[in-house]
């Protein structure tokens, strides 16, 4: 069983400096307990830790995610401006980053793709991906978990969901890892918004030419779905296409290679539950609802205030950015019994993993289907599986995601 982290606050505000960015469950538990809601001078920028004051904010509008376009037109010179334009035109378009009724427009033709009932309908397909993969790493006493396991079944999934042909997954994997440095903050990296615009610059001009050719010929896919979508006031426009088509590919298996990264290196970190797990495969929901609670995808949310609030004795002013902190209210004290300890057991999970009204994760329900799948396969097919060295972390604020993961296979010998 994991230990409660120490509860002390470093004097500095770095969000990603030092061991946080492997291990930032110390520091949010300080601050769960000494400053809930932080105003963080490096970020500029207000951090709401408990899970009351995350779940309030997500559901109320004075919390906007249309962020994209004001911070564009407010805080760049008209140099920048013109130097990312090309950034802009993508991502004004996703749906992430627009309040209803723009939102609610563009999510609801896609909503019907990732119903709990059309992701039911894909479980045999999702299970023969997972076999596939497995049968790639027959043999291999070393591979790396994240490259080789957690990315290419979401990749190769949403591949097929969307309409994109699956060879082109490992094209699509670097353009993701560009954008990423951007849509999650990286921090470090002189040049993410020069590597992300390229990379969204070289996705849409690939989706273009795409959609053109499903326009000629259309099948049962998102992107056919969206061409032929008729009957939406107003009706959409080629960009909102290319974009939604954009944020689909990238969002579609980042979030999934995460928890499934994320959710085995933590069993493997807690080997009775590992055990548990393997021998009690009937716990397999709870185990994933814990694993998204425990170390899930997503470190936070951005919003921007439209409005002034009153939060715990503060003003948080309209302007202002604020960070709904997932990772810290998952382990709130108040709501959960015994927080820091990973409990596959656990029925009253209500963490804030997926987010949380409006902006709920569109793809959870698949999500948690892939994770079901693999998590099963894994320990069904390599219960001899470790950890085999250490890991490299994202440096990204808003996701929790690694770049590598290297493992090993005891019982196989090269």
């Amino acid at each position: 069983m994991a230990e409660t982290p120490t509860a002390v606050v470093e004097p500095d505000d770095d969000m990603l400096g030092g061991e946080r960015l492997a291990d930032p469950y110390p520091y949010f538990a300080a601050m769960l307990e000494q400053d809930p809601v932080h105003w963080n001078e490096k970020y500029r920028a207000w951090f709401l830790h408990k899970h009351a004051d995350v779940l309030w904010a997500l559901r109320n509008p004075a919390f906007s995610s249309d962020r994209v376009v004001p911070v564009f037109e407010k805080h760049l010179s008209p140099e920048k401006r013109a130097a990312r334009k090309p950034t802009l035109d993508v991502l004004r378009h996703w749906m992430v980053f627009l309040d209803p009724p723009d939102h609610t427009r563009l999510r609801k033709l896609v909503m019907p793709a990732f119903s709990p009932k059309a992701v039911a309908r894909m479980r045999p397909r999702v299970e023969e991906v997972v076999r596939d993969t497995l049968a790639e790493l027959d043999g291999k006493e070393t591979f790396d978990f994240v490259r080789d396991f957690a990315y290419p079944i979401p990749a190769i999934v949403v591949a097929e969901l969307i309409g994109v042909p699956v060879e082109d997954r490992d094209t699509f994997k670097k353009w993701s890892d560009d954008i990423l440095t951007l849509v999650f903050g990286a921090q470090g990296q002189a040049d993410r918004r020069e590597l992300a615009q390229q990379g969204l610059i070289e996705l849409t001009d690939y989706l273009r030419d795409l959609i053109a050719r499903i326009r000629l010929d259309p099948g049962d896919d998102i992107i056919s779905s969206l061409v032929r979508a008729g009957d939406v006031e107003p009706p959409l426009t080629d960009d909102e296409i290319v974009s939604t088509c954009a944020l689909l590919v990238f969002g579609g298996h980042e979030t999934t290679t995460n928890l499934i990264a994320n959710g085995t290196r933590q069993l493997l970190l807690h080997p009775e539950q590992w055990e548990l797990l393997r021998t009690r495969p009937d716990l397999i929901g709870q185990a994933v609802e814990e694993l998204l609670r425990f170390d899930g995808p997503s470190r936070l949310e951005a919003r921007l205030l439209v409005e002034d609030v009153e939060l715990r004795g503060k003003t948080l002013r309209a302007g202002e950015s604020v960070y709904l902190v997932q990772s810290a209210a998952n382990r709130d004290p108040e709501v959960f019994d015994h927080p820091h300890t990973l409990d596959i057991t656990r029925r009253k999970n209500a963490h804030v993993g997926f987010g949380f009204g409006v902006h709920h994760c569109l793809g959870n329900f698949l999500a948690r289907l892939e994770a079901n799948v693999a998590f099963t396969a894994v320990l069904d097919a390599m219960p001899d599986l470790a950890l085999n060295g250490p890991e490299t972390w994202h440096p990204t604020m808003m996701s929790r995601g690694m770049r590598t993961m290297p493992v090993k296979r005891t019982g196989v010998r090269a």
